[in-house]
């Protein structure tokens, strides 16, 4: 007879062999081939870029649904406050620091000349780095094709499914002409469980129009080339919107004390740009730093810490630069806050 605990370990046994087995039943029951939806965006294919029929074919008769996928792409259920210093320490920690040095130290010499030449600053590219993947430590193990096929055509029902839907379907299509212009097997591609390649996980679009063969061996490969991912990293920022030597981002002190004014609320919602001049905003926030230029434009952002103070910060183009990597000004702070440490520790 099992005991409590042995009963209820082998019960979760049971159930996950359970899950497991109505998991691989759905995606072996799902054949995209058939679907009218797979047969129009082939149909397109054919006639935009002119892939073959067959080819078509061939690769959806073969492309998997992942269930994995599908939950992943979900959004969070309510739950916690935001909380910026929790996030900060996924990212800022000594595993990832440590990796970060090794990185550099290997990789100084091609961090220099992508610094010359997209102006962009070392600890800006290894901190991204860093972020997205502990320097290529996490890059995904799934078919990229089997995430997009799965996510453009069966994503979760959801307010914004016929926009994501869309966005996926675009994001197929660039994987299979990157594979093609490359000449790459589009089963060998993997990816995170939304499609993101290689060690800067870019975007089957952001692959074709701002990846950058920085080896110079006559190929793209974010997958393998550490040089290649530093350079199409700094040449993604610089073509959005990078500026040579101009700052990051100021601390700044909230004046007006209460939060829910609907002045703060009009200045934290201009979006993923610079609004600002400081005296514009001087009856709501002031900053201690007297490097912080007047004559720039700034956004204000918050970073909200759960139940402790949010913080407030007054941030310039080149933070909103890296926002448009990620649209989050905790990944953007994390970024910058993981390359400076890097930074520091190479000099200790």
């Amino acid at each position: 007879m099992l005991s409590h605990d042995a009963f209820a370990a082998n019960t979760k046994k049971v159930a996950a062999k359970s899950s497991q087995k109505n998991t691989q039943s759905k995606a072996a029951d799902v054949h995209y081939l058939e679907w009218q939806e797979v047969q129009s965006f082939i149909a397109e294919m054919q006639a935009q870029h002119q892939f073959p029929l067959d080819q078509l074919q061939h690769i959806f008769d073969n492309a998997r649904y992942m269930e994995s996928a599908v939950q992943l792409v979900k959004p969070a259920p309510p739950g916690k406050p935001k909380n910026w210093k929790a996030y900060r320490a996924r990212f800022v920690e000594n595993g990832r620091i440590a990796a970060g040095v090794t990185f550099w130290e290997r990789n100084q010499e091609t961090l220099q000349r992508a610094e010359r030449q997209f102006s962009v600053p070392a600890g800006i590219i290894v901190g991204l780095i860093g972020v997205e993947t502990i320097f290529g430590k996490n890059t995904g193990s799934f078919r990229a094709l089997d995430a997009l096929t799965t996510l453009a055509f069966s994503y979760p029902e959801t307010p914004n499914r016929e926009t994501r839907s869309q966005f996926f379907k675009n994001e197929l299509s660039q994987l299979l002409l990157f594979a093609r212009d490359n000449k790459l097997d589009v089963f060998s591609i993997k990816s995170s469980y939304a499609g993101a390649i290689g060690l800067a996980q870019f975007m089957p679009s952001s692959l074709r129009q701002h990846a950058v063969d920085f080896d110079t061996d006559g190929k793209i490969d974010l997958r393998e080339s550490e040089a290649d991912a530093i350079g199409s990293v700094a040449n993604y920022l610089a073509k959005h919107g990078w500026q040579k030597d101009l700052p990051f981002a100021f601390p700044a002190t909230l004046l007006d004390q209460d939060p829910a004014s609907l002045s703060l609320k009009d200045a934290l919602n201009r979006g993923l740009k610079s609004s600002f001049y400081i005296d514009d905003l001087k009856l709501l926030v002031s900053t201690a730093d007297d490097k912080a230029p007047r004559n720039l434009k700034y956004g204000l952002i918050d970073l909200q810490n759960g139940d402790d103070p949010t913080e407030y910060w007054l941030a310039t183009e080149n933070f909103f630069a890296i926002t448009k990597y990620n649209r989050s000004y905790f990944y953007a702070m994390s970024v910058i806050d993981l390359g400076n440490v890097i930074a520091l520790a190479r000099t200790k």
